[in-house]
């Protein structure tokens, strides 16, 4: 049974680039190219063996050892029965007008992610008052709207329900708008998506699970779930391997949800964007660094998550079809485990790793083009729903900056994005999201090099340049958060530096994390209004922070009253 939005509306985150391995300082250029930089001359790399062509490679041996084959995987994912979407016979193709990266010195508009309880299990509405205030204050000080969860967990939680658009009605009220996030993950378990499960008990975190249903139909069949090689499974999203298998009593994966909202009421003056749910956090990726129960920790280069047996299934078409069907049975067995580093490893180590042989670049090929693919068929969903409704869409690309220095990129491999000193891995996904005429939302903005632990070689500035290149080049637009919640001015800051990377254009939209307690604090404020206030002036303005933010005192004073209303109630 659909639903509309008014329902689920209370449902309130070329320049050089060095490259160092510790020792042997390298230059790899970033290009917004297919393959980032030459190989050495010794390797020679292609993703698809034609049949019958002779292969000539040299490269170093298969990642060892294979584990052995696993019995009952069903027949390969290419011919399962029915598409993502069902009823939807053709892909029309999305107005790109509204995705234009943004040109000129109009300014960035800045959105504020909403606090991920500001809805209840119950689906109320947590804090009402503080929440009216809030939206009140924000919005006086120049920010453009909110950003919103719409949680399939709570949408669907038993079987479809009527939830009241209390949060909607009010962001309409205050004249925001809004950014609707359609989470199709688990809340809980990563970074900043925990949230608190009521007021008495502030220190317990909740998590709000996949809708009870669906995770009766993993307790049926498991191999729904991501699944570890050490056979650990993870219920933050249902498998990608299963997209298009009638899994959940009859239904494709997502099918639901996406229906849900291809009836809806969508009133353009409100809804100015819809940020597409692709995997764990909402990101395009695989759950490879959770960190749910202590499994992974920073900055562990985490591990593949392609050992249920619909992932399986493809892979081992996927090596038949590649002239190779011993490769076929597992994934790489000798990639270490979550919390290792890359030179504790013999696939991902910098000499003669698995990850720059012939099988290495066999199975990361697979791997990416397994989340490209999904990527393919939710927009293509996503945009045919969307497309008369006046809003854009978004997808949201993770920042993974650790070991980015390293030459195979570990940590940016084992969650799908075949990233490496040689070739770029964000220019195929920008040109994914451009067919569809989405934006690609990427997180990390506030962070600078020398912020983070260089034993382990992060790098969050040149990684958001790459992506910058890779964007320009596909020709989509670009948009921003910040991945962990900043008040200062230093990261203010670098996010106004990153916002016009371009000589030409800036991001079209920056989206800041969170509204909470800490944000409406004087000094919080005050910097926070004045970055706002610079956001929006964009980058041809020549002010000093002292002078942007004596402006911006007027609107601090204006908001004086609800920021303290909101602050004390948000505390409560």
């Amino acid at each position: 049974m659909a639903m509309s939005l008014n329902q689920i509306g209370a449902l309130s985150a070329a320049t050089p680039v060095a490259a160092s391995d510790g020792g042997e300082p390298t230059t790899a250029a970033v290009s917004a190219s297919a393959v980032w930089r030459s190989p050495p001359a010794n390797i020679r790399v292609s993703v698809q063996q034609k049949q019958g062509a002779e292969i000539d490679r040299l490269s170093p041996s298969p990642s060892p050892p294979m584990s052995p084959m696993r019995g009952g995987m069903r027949a390969d994912l290419s011919v399962a029965c029915q598409a993502l979407m069902e009823g939807e016979s053709a892909v029309r193709e999305h107005a790109s007008g509204d995705v234009k990266r943004k040109e000129g010195n109009g300014g960035v508009p800045v959105y504020v992610m909403m606090p991920l309880d500001s809805v209840t299990i119950g689906n109320g509405v947590n804090r009402r008052k503080a929440m009216n205030a809030s939206l009140q204050a924000l919005k006086s000080a120049g920010v453009e709207g909110i950003m919103m969860d719409v949680w399939w967990g709570l949408v669907e939680r038993d079987s479809p329900g009527s939830i009241i658009g209390v949060l909607l009605e009010m962001a309409k009220k205050h004249g925001l708008k809004v950014q609707a996030v359609m989470s199709f993950h688990q809340c809980g378990g990563n970074v900043g998506d925990s949230c608190t499960s009521n007021q008495e008990q502030k220190l317990q975190l909740c998590r709000i699970p996949l809708p009870k249903w669906v995770l009766e139909e993993i307790n049926n069949d498991p191999d729904l779930a991501y699944t570890d090689q050490w056979g650990r499974r993870n219920n933050e999203y249902l498998s990608l391997g299963c997209d298009t298998i009638p899994c959940l009593k009859g239904r494709t994966p997502f099918s639901a949800t996406l229906t849900t909202c291809a009836h809806s009421e969508i009133n353009s003056a409100i809804f100015l964007e819809i940020q597409v749910g692709m995997g764990p956090a909402g990101e395009l990726r695989y759950p490879s660094y959770p960190e749910k129960d202590g499994v992974w920790k920073f900055p562990g280069i985490g591990a593949f998550q392609c050992y249920d047996k619909y992932m399986l299934s493809s892979l081992q078409a996927a090596a038949e079809n590649y002239g190779k069907p011993e490769w076929g049975s597992t994934g790489p067995t000798d990639a270490g485990e979550y919390n290792n580093w890359p030179e504790d490893t013999n696939f991902f180590k910098k000499e003669c790793g698995g990850w720059n042989s012939e099988y290495g670049d066999f199975f990361l090929s697979w791997y990416s083009q397994m989340l490209l693919d999904h990527g393919e068929r939710i927009l293509s969903s996503a945009t045919s729903i969307f497309e008369n409704q006046g809003v854009k869409i978004s997808v949201k690309v993770a920042g993974i900056h650790w070991h980015y220095g390293t030459r195979s990129h570990a940590p940016e491999l084992t969650a799908g994005y075949y990233n490496t000193r040689y070739r770029d891995g964000y220019l195929p996904i920008a040109q994914m999201l451009g067919r569809h005429g989405a934006v690609f939302n990427f997180t990390c903005i506030e962070m600078r090099d020398h912020e983070q632990p260089q034993e382990a070689q992060c790098a969050p500035e040149k990684l958001v340049q790459q992506v910058t290149l890779a964007t320009r080049e596909a020709e989509v637009a670009l948009a921003g958060e910040n991945a962990l919640p900043r008040y200062d001015d230093y990261a203010h800051e670098q996010i106004l530096k990153a916002a016009s990377l371009s000589d030409n254009d800036e991001m079209c939209a920056f989206t800041y994390l969170r509204m909470n307690p800490e944000l409406f604090q004087a000094d919080n404020w005050r910097k926070f209004v004045g970055f706002v206030k610079k956001m929006k002036e964009g980058k041809d303005v020549h002010k000093c922070w002292e002078q942007v933010e004596r402006e911006a005192e007027h609107f601090v004073h204006v908001t004086e009253p609800l920021v303290q209303e909101a602050a004390v109630a948000l505390m409560h």
